[in-house]
């Protein structure tokens, strides 16, 4: 019998909801700062910081979606390798 995994995927209201829910955050996000009372540098380094918190977040998902991924190759090489072994061995051999 052989095991495979099933490929995970994703419903499109699943990357709908994503989506929207980021493009909902960032959008507060930016009223926030533009209607802040403050100086506009002080607003133009917020913005700043909310856009470089936002590449990191992309960098680390794909990071740690690249790792995973990676992950389940090397287990799919190693349940490749012992399922032809399993195939050579002949338990009846003799040596």
């Amino acid at each position: 019998m052989r095991d495979t995994a099933v490929k995970q995927q994703n419903t499109t209201g699943h990357y709908v909801q994503a989506v929207a829910s980021f493009a909902l955050a960032l959008g507060a996000t930016a009223i926030g700062i533009v209607s802040l009372a403050a100086d506009v540098w002080v607003r133009a380094f917020l913005a700043i910081a909310v856009l470089y918190l936002t590449t990191s977040a992309f960098t680390l998902a794909k990071v740690v979606r690249d790792r995973q991924e990676a992950g389940r190759i090397v287990s799919r090489v190693d349940q490749a390798r012992l399922e032809k072994l399993l195939a050579e061995h002949d338990p009846f051999q003799k040596v």
